[in-house]
């Protein structure tokens, strides 16, 4: 059963903060060193300053991003910019944005979801790497909060949630323009029956997490933790919810992304690389003619040239060329990977890292954070190969949402980062004090 609950959440005082957009940031997980600066700049209570600090070579274990967050987080508190909400409430959220020229609304809401440890509830479709889970759980350590939600989805064919929290909504608590440029909405809904309507809905339903794979095993590791160390056992322990934002997966507002693979293998010969493809793939080379490169223009025209319907077609891109991969032969995915669904081998990013990065590459789950980056750009996915940040790169098309659903109902996981759910939520809308 999935137990849900209004929560006391904390936002930003807008009465001590004339403008909250300048002290929004965007998830901790895409803030680049330059975003960093600029969000830094912006104001001094900008988020990221609790959620991704600076670091210092004078750092310590008793004086770090993860102590300075829990300093600041506390004076703030203290000089009324963050204030906790009277009533235990919950916060519909909606954000308006475009992507690909045509405008959408996500709908959703930040909950207290009740941890699922056993994944029974809640179901995941990406393993979770250590280095990530480290870094939160020391974040959560010192600062005892959730500062940041973690997207998960339900099933609502009626929409019957939404519509029933839409009813009971007023004037938007928070209006704020974010990083991205979208329009972001908070409200607080704290009518009792309405909040019990939707907490009765849901523990009939099944969550498969979207966006928050490492916080949420964090959260598990951390409840186990505090357990231990306090012999608090209590089912209703504050440690035991972590906070969410819950969104229909039948929304039109949700979309998927495709995440390219940045890689990072200097000695790789490429002549050499590309025969061994031909195994599985028709290979198709592409010539960039253009001196000035326009980075956008050709990541538009190489994602155009792989999107397809019915067949398997990925592009490879190393300096001055590209190459365009379409797989020949369903069954050698069969064969690589019989201990898998059907669903989890006809994955796009299955293929790609079955076959090339661990059959030809030698990339495995072990070294996989050594060798590969991500990103959702298409454009900075060919340019960080042509400044020679990286040697090569894939671009890959989107995964699908019943393909996400039908593997997480299998209990299997796809390859890391295989989705980029969009809107991203927006940092410092509301926090979960423990």
């Amino acid at each position: 059963m999935v137990e849900i609950a209004p929560f006391k959440g904390m936002i930003y005082n807008n009465e001590k903060i004339k403008k909250l957009d300048d002290v929004m940031s965007p998830p901790y997980d895409i803030i680049s060193e330059q975003m960093q600066n600029e969000l830094y700049n912006n104001n001094e209570y900008n988020f990221v300053k609790l959620i991704l600090g600076k670091t210092s070579l004078d750092d310590t274990e008793t004086n770090n991003r993860y102590t300075r967050a829990k300093q600041l987080l506390d004076a703030w508190q203290q000089q009324g910019i963050l204030i906790p909400s009277q009533t235990p409430a919950i916060f519909p959220y909606k954000v308006d944005y475009t992507v690909n020229k045509e405008k959408k609304q996500m709908n959703g809401f930040f909950v207290l979801l009740k941890l699922d440890p056993e994944y029974k509830t809640v179901k995941a479709h990406e393993k979770t790497l250590a280095k990530p889970k480290a870094d939160r759980l020391n974040l959560m350590r010192a600062c005892y909060a959730n500062l940041e939600p973690i997207q998960l989805m339900y099933m609502d064919q009626n929409d019957s949630i939404r519509k029933t929290m839409n009813a009971a909504l007023d004037k938007p608590l928070i209006k704020v323009k974010g990083y991205d440029g979208f329009i972001h909405q908070l409200w607080r809904l704290d009518d009792s029956k309405t909040v019990e309507t939707i907490v009765d809905e849901l523990k009939k339903k099944i969550l498969f997490i979207a966006d928050g794979h490492h916080r949420y095993q964090t959260s598990i590791n951390y409840a186990q933790e505090k357990r231990e160390q306090t012999g608090n056992k209590a089912p209703d322990a504050p440690f035991n919810y972590i906070m969410v934002v819950l969104c229909n997966m039948f929304d039109s507002g949700l979309s998927i992304l495709p995440t390219h693979r940045l890689i990072k293998m200097p000695y790789v010969n490429l002549d050499d690389f590309c025969k061994k493809l031909e195994r599985y793939f028709i290979v198709e080379k592409k010539l960039i003619t253009s001196r000035e490169k326009d980075y956008q223009k050709i990541g538009k025209k190489i994602m155009n040239e792989i999107k397809t319907e019915n067949k398997h077609m990925l592009a490879l891109y190393t300096k001055g060329m590209y190459f365009i991969l379409t797989f020949k032969d369903k069954k050698v995915m069969d064969m690589r990977a019989s201990d898998h669904s059907k669903t989890w081998r006809t994955l796009d990013v299955s293929i790609l890292h079955k076959l090339i990065l661990e059959e030809f590459l030698g990339i495995t789950e072990k070294n996989l954070e050594d060798h590969v980056k991500y990103t959702r750009v298409d454009a900075e996915a060919i340019q960080q190969v042509d400044e020679g940040t990286y040697d090569f790169s894939f671009l890959i098309n989107a995964t699908k949402i019943d393909q996400l659903k039908a593997i997480a109902d299998a209990g299997e996981h796809m390859p890391q980062k295989s989705t980029y759910f969009l809107p991203k939520m927006l940092s410092g809308l509301v926090m979960y004090k423990m």
